[in-house]
C-alpha cells in the first residue's frame, strides 16, 4: 500500500488529474522551471570561474603556508611567477577569511564572494523571482495559495505553520546565545587591536579563530597534518567496516567521469557484493560549490529476488594536494566527508524491493538523520585514533588534539545555529509568497531581519 499510495502521489502531484487547460499550463510551467533553475545553475558556476584576485608578498600577513603555497602554484600555472593567485572556490575562500590579517581584503574576497550574480551578464536576480513566481503557479493548480503548501505535505513537518513555529522557537533559543557570543568576541576584539571594534561579516572567522585558539589552544592548522586525505579515506571507509563489516575496494576498471575521481566496489560482511562508492573531492571548473551525495542508480529487488545494486557518488570540495603536500583536510572537512558518507551509506545498505522506496528516497525533512550520526563520530577518540596519524611522522594524533575537537565542538553554536535559520527563513519567505518579488535584494534583508546578526 505504501508503493501504490506513494505511486499514485507522484502522479497526482505532477499534474495526472490536472485537465484540459490546466494539464497544458502545468506542462509549459515545468519546462519554464526546469530552464530557469539550470540557468541559475550555470550562471553561477560561470561567474565563480571569472574571479581571479592577485596578490603580492605584501598581501599574505597571516596566511598559512598551505594557502599561500596553493597561491603560488595556481599563478604559476597562468606564468606568473613571484605572484600569488587567489579565486573564491570555498577551500581558498573561507582560509583566506579565517587568517588574513588584512581587514581591507578579508572585506574585498566577503564582498565578491556575497555579491556574486547579483549584476551583469551572469545575474541571477530576476531568475530567483521567477523561479519563485513559477513555483508559485505551479502549486494554485494544485489548489494551493503557495509553493511551501504544496511542498510541505509530503514532509514530517506536513505545513507552514509547524515549520515557521520551529525556526521562530531556535531563533528564540539561539538569539540570547549568540548575543553573548558576539559581546565576547567584541571585547576579545578590542583587547587585540588595543581599540574600539565593530565587527564586520568579513571579520567574524577571523576574530572567532583567534578567541578559539586562545581559549582552547585550538589552532586547525595544528590539526590538518593528522588529516591526510587518504588516511582520512581509510578511517571513514573502516567505520563502516567497523560498525556493520563492510568491505571497500578501489576498482581501477570502473569507468569514471573525472581524472580526479575514484571508484570502489562495496562487499557486505557476508562478501556479498552491495554496490559501488565513487568519491569526487576536490574543486575544478566545471564543479559548482558546495558537498552532496547522488545516486545514479538506486537499489531495488525484481519478482524473482534477483538484486540491482546502487551506485552513488560523494561530492566535496576539499582543499587540492600542491606540489610539496597532500591534500590535508580540517576536521571540518573531515566531518563533511563523514556527513556525505551517511547518506551514501543510507543508500548502499538499502534492501527494498522498488526503487522508488529505496535508501535516499525517504522525506525531505527525515534524510538528514544516517548523515548526522554519522558526523557524531568526528569527536570519538577511538575513531580518530585508527586513522588520524601525521602524514610525515606517522605519529598517532595526540589526546589532547582529540580533546580540543570535543571541547570546542560548541564553539560558535550561537552564530551557526541563527545564520543556518537566516537560509531557512529566507527559502520560506520565497516559497510563501503570492505574488511576485519585484526587489529580491529587499526582500531577502526584509525575510532574515528576525535573525540578522
Amino acid at each position: 500500500s505504501m508503493l501504490l499510495t506513494t505511486t499514485y502521489d507522484s502522479f497526482a502531484r505532477n499534474g495526472a488529474n490536472l485537465q484540459g487547460e490546466e494539464r497544458e499550463r502545468y506542462s509549459t510551467l515545468v519546462s519554464r522551471l526546469s530552464e530557469l533553475t539550470t540557468r541559475f545553475g550555470q550562471n553561477v558556476l560561470k561567474e565563480l570561474n571569472t574571479y581571479e584576485i592577485w596578490l603580492n608578498a605584501d598581501d599574505l600577513s597571516g596566511l598559512p603556508e598551505s594557502s599561500v603555497e596553493a597561491a603560488s602554484a595556481a599563478a604559476k600555472a597562468k606564468g606568473r611567477e613571484g605572484e600569488y593567485l587567489f579565486t573564491l572556490q570555498q577551500p581558498v575562500y573561507t582560509a583566506f577569511l579565517k587568517y588574513s590579517k588584512r581587514p581591507d581584503l578579508r572585506e574585498k574576497f566577503y564582498r565578491l564572494y556575497n555579491s556574486r550574480n547579483t549584476k551583469g551578464e551572469y545575474s541571477n536576480m530576476q531568475l530567483m523571482a521567477d523561479i519563485a513566481d513559477t513555483r508559485r503557479q505551479i502549486a494554485n493548480l494544485f489548489g494551493h495559495d503557495t509553493y511551501a503548501d504544496y511542498a510541505l505535505e509530503k514532509t514530517m513537518a506536513e505545513n507552514k505553520e509547524n515549520v515557521n513555529s520551529l525556526l521562530d522557537q531556535l531563533a528564540k533559543a539561539y538569539i540570547p546565545a549568540q548575543q553573548k557570543e558576539f559581546a565576547e568576541l567584541t571585547a576579545f576584539a578590542k583587547k587585540k587591536e588595543g581599540r574600539e571594534v565593530v565587527l564586520q561579516p568579513w571579520d567574524y572567522s577571523y576574530y572567532a579563530n583567534l578567541l578559539k585558539e586562545e581559549k582552547f589552544g585550538y589552532n586547525e592548522e595544528e590539526l590538518r597534518p593528522y588529516f591526510e586525505l587518504n588516511n582520512v579515506i581509510d578511517g571513514v571507509f573502516g567505520l563502516a567496516t567497523k560498525l556493520y563489516g563492510l568491505t571497500f575496494t578501489k576498482n581501477d576498471a570502473i569507468e569514471v567521469y573525472h581524472a580526479d575521481v575514484n571508484a570502489y566496489d562495496v562487499t557486505d560482511k557476508d562478501g556479498s557484493f552491495l554496490g559501488v562508492i565513487y568519491t569526487d573531492f576536490f574543486p575544478r571548473e566545471s564543479k559548482r560549490p558546495g558537498a552532496w551525495m547522488t545516486a545514479f542508480r538506486e537499489e531495488s529487488i525484481d519478482a524473482d529476488g534477483k538484486a540491482t545494486r546502487p551506485h552513488v557518488t560523494i561530492v566535496m570540495n576539499f582543499t587540492k594536494p600542491t606540489p610539496t603536500k597532500p591534500s590535508l583536510l580540517t576536521p571540518y572537512e573531515v566531518s563533511t566527508f563523514l556527513h556525505e558518507f551517511g547518506h551514501a551509506l543510507h543508500g548502499l545498505m538499502a534492501s527494498t524491493v522498488y526503487s522508488s522506496l529505496s535508501g535516499t528516497n525517504v522525506y525531505r525533512d527525515f534524510v538528514e538523520l544516517p548523515s548526522q550520526f554519522n558526523e557524531n563520530y568526528l569527536k570519538q577518540k577511538e575513531f580518530l585514533d585508527g586513522f588520524a596519524r601525521h602524514y610525515q611522522t606517522g605519529a598517532s594524533i595526540p589526546a589532547e588534539l582529540v580533546n580540543k575537537i570535543v571541547e570546542t565542538s560548541q564553539f560558535g553554536a550561537g552564530y551557526a545555529c541563527l545564520r543556518q535559520l537566516s537560509f531557512g527563513m529566507t527559502d520560506m519567505a520565497w516559497h510563501t509568497t503570492t505574488e511576485p518579488v519585484k526587489d529580491p535584494a529587499k526582500f531577502e534583508t526584509e525575510a532574515m531581519a528576525h535573525v540578522n546578526m
